[in-house]
C-alpha cells in the first residue's frame, strides 16, 4: 500500500538519502524565497536591470570567468550554444556584456562584463546579501551562529555539486 506521506513515497522502493532529500528541499525552498524577496524589492517586482535569472547566472559566470569564450561559458552553464548566442545578444544589446574578436567566427570570441554589466552584477549581489542579513537578523542567535559553523561545509557541497555536473558533462562538451 503506498504511502500517505509523499516525501516516504518518494523514497520507497528507492536509494534516496531522506537527510539528502530534506537537503534538496531546503535548498530549493530557500532559491525560491530568495528569488521571490528580491522581486518584492525590485521596481515593478523585477530583479535587478530588469534582469532575469537567466540573464543575471549569465553574468555571474561571466564574472568568474572573464574573457571566456562562448561555448565555455556554455559548458560552465550547462546551456545550449543557441542560448548562450541568444543571451549574449541580449546582454551586448543593453550595454552589459562585451564581445572581443571573432569577428568572422563569434564562437572564438571573448565575451567580459561592461562597466554598467559589474554594476548591475554588484546590485543583485547587494539585493542577495540585504535579503540574508534582514532574515539572518531574524533568527535567534544560536541559529546564526549553526548557520555561520556550516558555512565550510556549504562550500565544499558547492564544490562537490560542481564536480558532479562536470563529470556528468558529455565528453568533448
Amino acid at each position: 500500500m503506498p504511502s500517505a506521506d509523499p516525501a516516504a513515497a518518494r523514497t520507497e522502493g528507492s536509494t534516496h538519502d531522506p537527510a539528502g532529500l530534506a537537503l534538496a528541499d531546503a535548498v530549493s525552498r530557500l532559491r525560491r524565497a530568495m528569488r521571490r524577496a528580491a522581486r518584492a524589492r525590485g521596481p515593478g517586482g523585477s530583479f535587478p536591470g530588469g534582469l532575469s535569472v537567466a540573464q543575471l547566472e549569465f553574468l555571474s559566470c561571466l564574472a568568474e570567468n572573464p574573457g571566456a569564450r562562448p561555448g565555455q561559458v556554455a559548458r560552465l552553464l550547462r546551456l545550449a550554444p543557441s542560448s548562450v548566442a541568444t543571451l549574449v545578444n541580449g546582454l551586448a544589446s543593453r550595454g552589459l556584456v562585451i564581445r572581443t574578436g571573432g569577428v568572422a567566427d563569434r564562437r572564438t570570441a571573448m565575451l567580459d562584463l561592461t562597466p554598467a554589466g559589474h554594476e548591475v552584477l554588484a546590485d543583485w549581489q547587494d539585493v542577495n546579501q540585504q535579503i540574508l542579513a534582514g532574515a539572518l537578523a531574524a533568527l535567534p542567535a544560536a541559529g546564526r551562529r549553526s548557520l555561520n559553523s556550516s558555512l565550510p561545509s556549504l562550500r565544499q557541497l558547492t564544490a562537490a555539486v560542481d564536480a558532479l555536473a562536470d563529470e556528468d558533462a558529455p565528453a568533448g562538451g
